[in-house]
């Protein structure tokens, strides 16, 4: 629980910034593809819903445009929502500041898991499920406490920058110099930045497939370890706080 501590405390380090976003990628990754066998969307793809956007303007498409309008303002308020969770904790000096967001991602997720299919059926004015609008904000919420945690170089529900920045790396790295360059102009490749989008990309890759396999064999229901993973991530700095916040009985003084 300790080192749990440390991965979500307001005070933030490159290795913990890593270690989060490692993980917070594999449960993107999970719940994405996961997703995708249930909605046959990818609930993350903001660019793709930002071009469907277009799209259902230009064809006069209303469902279109309606599916990709609901997605794209569920994505972007759960990121709102993350960012004023973690400026409210900032100004209350709060251990907890960056576990807030990720404990109601897991609140969010522990009920999807245990009913989820219901919520295929639930109509929204945005001519998609209920599922879709949940899956979207709570992408954008785990999206935005990533950026916020790593001052915006760490990205999990999309893997579009970390391919762009795994391939400038390894542009950088095969780039032979040659005997002109010199000490100040020659190119070299940031090993630690590679190393974090490989990561990245790893563990999304990995988390898909085992979403994959999970909503194949099992159902909704694979989603409740990886909300009990995020609930492990947010409870320690939480239970730090509620002393100071009047959620636990002090010991009165006796008279």
């Amino acid at each position: 629980m300790r080192r749990l501590r440390f991965l979500t405390s307001r005070h933030r380090a490159p290795s913990t910034n890593r270690a989060l976003g490692l993980l917070l990628a594999f449960n993107a990754g999970a719940v994405n593809a996961g997703g995708f066998l249930v909605l046959h969307m990818y609930t993350s793809h903001m660019t793709g819903f930002a071009s469907q956007l277009a799209d259902g303007l230009v064809l006069g498409n209303t469902k279109l445009l309606l599916n990709a309008l609901g997605a794209v303002l569920a994505f972007l308020s759960g990121a709102a929502v993350c960012a004023v969770l973690v400026n409210w904790g900032r100004q209350h000096h709060l251990h907890s500041v960056y576990a807030l967001p990720l404990l109601l991602e897991a609140a969010l997720m522990f009920p999807f898991g245990l009913m989820g299919a219901v919520t295929l059926t639930w109509a929204t004015p945005f001519a998609v499920p209920l599922t879709v609008l949940l899956l979207s904000f709570i992408m954008g919420l785990q999206n935005a406490v990533a950026s916020k945690t790593s001052g915006g170089s760490i990205r999990t529900t999309h893997m579009t920058g970390n391919i762009t920045d795994l391939g400038i790396e390894l542009g950088k790295m095969l780039y032979w110099n040659g005997r002109a360059a010199t000490a100040d102009s020659a190119v070299r490749h940031d090993h630690s930045r590679m190393q974090r989008a490989a990561g990245l990309i790893g563990m999304f890759v990995l988390g898909g497939a085992v979403g994959a396999l999970g909503f194949k064999y099992i159902g909704f229901v694979c989603v409740i370890p990886l909300a009990a993973l995020l609930l492990a991530l947010s409870i320690p700095p939480f239970m730090r706080d509620m002393p100071r916040s009047g959620l636990l009985l002090r010991r009165q003084p006796r008279g």
